[in-house]
C-alpha cells in the first residue's frame, strides 16, 4: 500500500509550485512555503504567479482536496513534515558562480524549526558538492539529537510543459548518501512508472548541470551550422532533419534559431563553466556553446538591418517577447538583447506577446506593446518574430500582407516555409535557410 508523505515545498516558483501540485495530486499532503506573502495570499484564492499551462486547475483541485496548502509559515510547515523540498532560486553571480544565500537561509530554518528528524530533497539547482555541505550545515546548527539526510533529486522540468514533464518524467534521479533515504524518495515518485536512477549525491547534483549544457551545445553546434548553410546555399532545416534520422544524434534541439534563453540553460551554462575553473579546468566546449548562443542573437540584428536597410525611423514588429512559447518568463529572453539594440539604430518598436506584456512592460522601455498581432504589424516596415507562439503560426498572414507598410518577414525561429511565404506576397528571411523574395522585389544592400 502506498504511502502518503507529509511534504513542505519551500519556494514556490516553477519548481515549488508544480512539483508541489503534482505531488498532492498523487496523494501526498503538501504545504507550499514562500516568504511572499502576497503570492501566498493569491494562490489561496487560485491566482497563479505564473504563466503554465494546466496549473490553476490543478492547483484549485488539490485545494478543494484538502490535499494541498500555501502559507508563508515557515516554521509551522517544517515542523509539520518529514519530508522537506528545497526548491528556491540559485541564480548567477555577476563572476558565473551560482548564488546559495536562498538554499542557506532555508536549511538555517530546517535547523532553527526542526523537532523530528527530517529528509531534505535538494530540487534547486546546486553544485556539486551542496548535499555534503547542507549535511554538515544542518549538523552543527540543528539539536544534536536530529538526523538530517540531504537527496539530491534534480527537476527536468519544461516552460510550458512542466506538469507533463512531471507526471511522464523520461527518468528520475535521485542521490543520496544513505539508501534508506534513497528508497524513500524514489517510493513518492513510483505511481509515474518512469525509470528511477540511483546514485551518489555527487553524480545527481551534476547530472543537472550536464544535461543542460549538451543540449545547449546541440542548439549551439546547428546555429553555427545555420551560418555555414547561408553561405554555401544549403537548406539548415533539411541538415537538421538528416541528422536527427541518426538514432545516435537524434532531432530534439537541433532547430536553428536565434538561441536559449530561460531561467535554466544561460544560468547553467555558466555554472558549470565556473565549476570546471574552480577545479582548474578550461571547459573549452561550453565556453564556446555560451559565446555563439550570445553571437546568435547579435547576428539576427545584423540580419534584420540587412533586409530592412537603415532602421533609423523604421516601425519594426516585433512578435514574441518571452524566450519560449507557452510561458511569461523574460528571464535571459532573447528580446531583451535584440529589441534594445533595434532601438540603439534608431527603430521605433511595436511588440506584443500573448502572455509577456505585464513583464514587458518594466523591461523594455520606450516599446510600444500592443494586445494583439495584426495591430501590432499595423503600418510595419518589418516584421520580425522572436518567439515561437502556435499563435503567430495560426495568423491570418494575408491579412497582415494588406496591414504592413513593407512585405518583409524576418523569422528567428524558422516557422514557415520560404516559399509559402513568398507566395503570400512576403520577403521571408529566415535563419540558416535562403531568403525567399516577393515578386518585384530586390535585395537591399547591407549597410
Amino acid at each position: 500500500m502506498r504511502v502518503a508523505e507529509r511534504i513542505s515545498v519551500i519556494g514556490t516558483g516553477y519548481v515549488g509550485l508544480v512539483s508541489g501540485t503534482c505531488f498532492a495530486e498523487m496523494g501526498h499532503r503538501v504545504v507550499c512555503v514562500d516568504q511572499d506573502a502576497r503570492k501566498i495570499d493569491g494562490l489561496l484564492r487560485g491566482e497563479m504567479p505564473i504563466y503554465e499551462p494546466g496549473l490553476q486547475a490543478l492547483v484549485a483541485a488539490n485545494l478543494e482536496a484538502g490535499r494541498l496548502d500555501f502559507t508563508c509559515d515557515v516554521g509551522k510547515a517544517i515542523q509539520q513534515s518529514d519530508i522537506i523540498m528545497v526548491a528556491v532560486g540559485t541564480p548567477a553571480q555577476p563572476d558565473g558562480d551560482v548564488d546559495m544565500s536562498q538554499v542557506r537561509s532555508v536549511l538555517h530554518a530546517i535547523a532553527a524549526y526542526a523537532l523530528s528528524s527530517k529528509i531534505i530533497v535538494m530540487k534547486s539547482t546546486v553544485p556539486v558538492g551542496t548535499g555534503g555541505w547542507a549535511e554538515n550545515l544542518l549538523r552543527n546548527r540543528a539539536m544534536p539529537h536530529l538526523a538530517f539526510h540531504v537527496v539530491s533529486n534534480p527537476e527536468f522540468l519544461r516552460e510550458g510543459s512542466a506538469i507533463q514533464d512531471t507526471f511522464h518524467p523520461d527518468r528520475i534521479v535521485i542521490g543520496s548518501q544513505q539508501r534508506e533515504a534513497g528508497e524513500r524518495i524514489a517510493a513518492m515518485h513510483a505511481p509515474l512508472g518512469a525509470e528511477v536512477l540511483h546514485t551518489d549525491r555527487e553524480s545527481a547534483e551534476l547530472i543537472k548541470y550536464a544535461s543542460n549544457a549538451f543540449l545547449a551545445a546541440k542548439i549551439s553546434f546547428i546555429n553555427e551550422m545555420a551560418q555555414v548553410c547561408e553561405k554555401v546555399g544549403a537548406n539548415v532545416t533539411l541538415v537538421a532533419k538528416g541528422m536527427g534520422m541518426d538514432r545516435r544524434i537524434g532531432p530534439h534541439f537541433l532547430n536553428a534559431g536565434i538561441g536559449y534563453g530561460g531561467s535554466c540553460f544561460p544560468k547553467d551554462t555558466q555554472a558549470q563553466l565556473k565549476l570546471a575553473q574552480n577545479v582548474d579546468y578550461d571547459f573549452k566546449m561550453l565556453r564556446a556553446v555560451i559565446e555563439v548562443n550570445q553571437l546568435q542573437r547579435q547576428r539576427f540584428v545584423v540580419k534584420i538591418e540587412e533586409a530592412a536597410g537603415p532602421l533609423d525611423g523604421k516601425r519594426i514588429a516585433v512578435l514574441g517577447l518571452a524566450f519560449k512559447p507557452n510561458t511569461d518568463d523574460l528571464r535571459d529572453a532573447p528580446s531583451l538583447d535584440i529589441i534594445p539594440a533595434l532601438q540603439e539604430r534608431g527603430a521605433v518598436v511595436q511588440a506584443y506577446d500573448p502572455a509577456a506584456l505585464a513583464q514587458a512592460a518594466a523591461r523594455l522601455p520606450g516599446v510600444s506593446l500592443c494586445t494583439d498581432p495584426y495591430a501590432t504589424v499595423y503600418e510595419a516596415d518589418a516584421v520580425v518574430i522572436v518567439t515561437e507562439w502556435s499563435e503567430f503560426r495560426q495568423m491570418n498572414w494575408r491579412l497582415a500582407r494588406c496591414l504592413v507598410n513593407t512585405p518583409l518577414l524576418i523569422d528567428g525561429r524558422n516557422m514557415f516555409e520560404p516559399e509559402a511565404m513568398r507566395e503570400l506576397g512576403f520577403t521571408y528571411v529566415s535563419v540558416g535557410r535562403q531568403t525567399a523574395y516577393a515578386e518585384d522585389t530586390q535585395p537591399i544592400s547591407s549597410t
